[in-house]
């Protein structure tokens, strides 16, 4: 079963790479990828794209590897060990920075594992999510996220956005800091649960959901004027980006200690970021605003009973 569906999942994911850059691309005006293709001695490889020097959104930067190698590490909690042969891993990833402050950062992934022995069955897992980092945040944007994300995990059973929702919420957090990462979105890890038809399903409802989310976002906010202090605080909340990445991300980690191409490992870096050591916002400004956003909320819950939002997310 493993080798008859692998073809599908890397099909899906290339198709899926090609599909965000169209989408990112045309949403930007002006933006061109660099692509850069590369191979491991051991095999596989990926595909990596660089998005800079976009139109409204200048130095927006969106990367996208591709990877599709075996692994010689089993770094995956549910990676069985002796006598199983590497994993077959694949995946679609993406970050993208914006320049404009008012314009939120986002990461989105799909993954998928697959280890076999002889004998015994294959074992088989996907992965994925996306989550949202503002710096300015929106109500009406982050409700829109969430019932995105709602939408697509909908048709696989009610009790499934509650529990990827959580799932986020409960990752994408800074202990050092107390503090979640953004306002979260959906992760899900060692998906399994049914048949493999039902898990590749849900994975390719998560992944084509990123541009829903995502796009009506960056077109409300990518003309907002923005001035240096706007960007300096950017900056300096992307520090707690690269906290998060290099201190709890899994991947990053597992990437980095077992070897793995580093340009593709930190793709998820912003280009810029500065510290400053004990900065207190001014009480009452947007900036100190952010706070009532760094802890996990029922989002859907609260906006259903705020009279300015509309169903669709939009101010009325």
């Amino acid at each position: 079963m493993a080798h008859e569906h692998l073809d599908d999942v890397k099909h899906y994911l290339l198709d899926l790479q090609e599909r965000l850059c169209a989408g990112l691309t045309e949403a930007d005006g002006a933006a061109r990828f660099q692509e850069d293709s590369w191979e491991r001695e051991e095999g596989g490889g990926g595909r990596s794209r660089v998005m800079t020097n976009g139109g409204y959104l200048k130095r927006w930067r969106q990367l996208f590897p591709r990877l599709w190698r075996p692994t010689t590490a089993f770094g995956h909690r549910r990676a069985p060990r002796a006598g199983w042969a590497q994993l077959p891993r694949g995946g679609c990833f993406l970050v993208l920075h914006p320049e404009n402050p008012h314009v939120p950062t986002s990461h989105g992934n799909v993954r998928f594992f697959i280890a076999e022995k002889t004998g015994e069955p294959p074992v088989w897992w996907f992965g994925g999510g996306f989550d949202l980092t503002p710096f300015y945040p929106v109500m009406e944007d982050v409700v829109h996220w969430h019932r995105v994300a709602k939408a697509a995990c909908d048709p696989f059973g009610d009790e499934v956005y509650p529990r990827y929702k959580v799932w986020c919420d409960e990752y994408f957090y800074l202990k050092h800091r107390d503090e979640t990462r953004g306002v979260g979105g959906l992760f899900f890890d060692d998906l399994n649960e049914g048949s493999f038809a039902e898990c590749f399903a849900f994975q390719r409802a998560v992944g084509d959901s990123f541009l829903d989310a995502y796009l009506p976002i960056v077109k409300r906010r990518k003309n907002d004027a923005w001035n240096d202090q706007e960007r300096d605080f950017q900056l300096y909340r992307r520090g707690r980006y690269v906290e998060f990445n290099l201190v709890w991300d899994r991947g990053t980690l597992f990437g980095l200690q077992s070897g793995g191409r580093t340009e593709s490992i930190l793709m998820s870096m912003p280009p810029l970021a500065r510290w400053e050591y004990a900065f207190e916002p001014m009480p009452g400004s947007a900036e100190a605003r952010l706070q009532d956003f760094l802890h996990p909320r029922d989002w859907l819950d609260e906006a259903a009973g705020d009279a300015t939002l509309s169903i669709s997310g939009e101010a009325l």
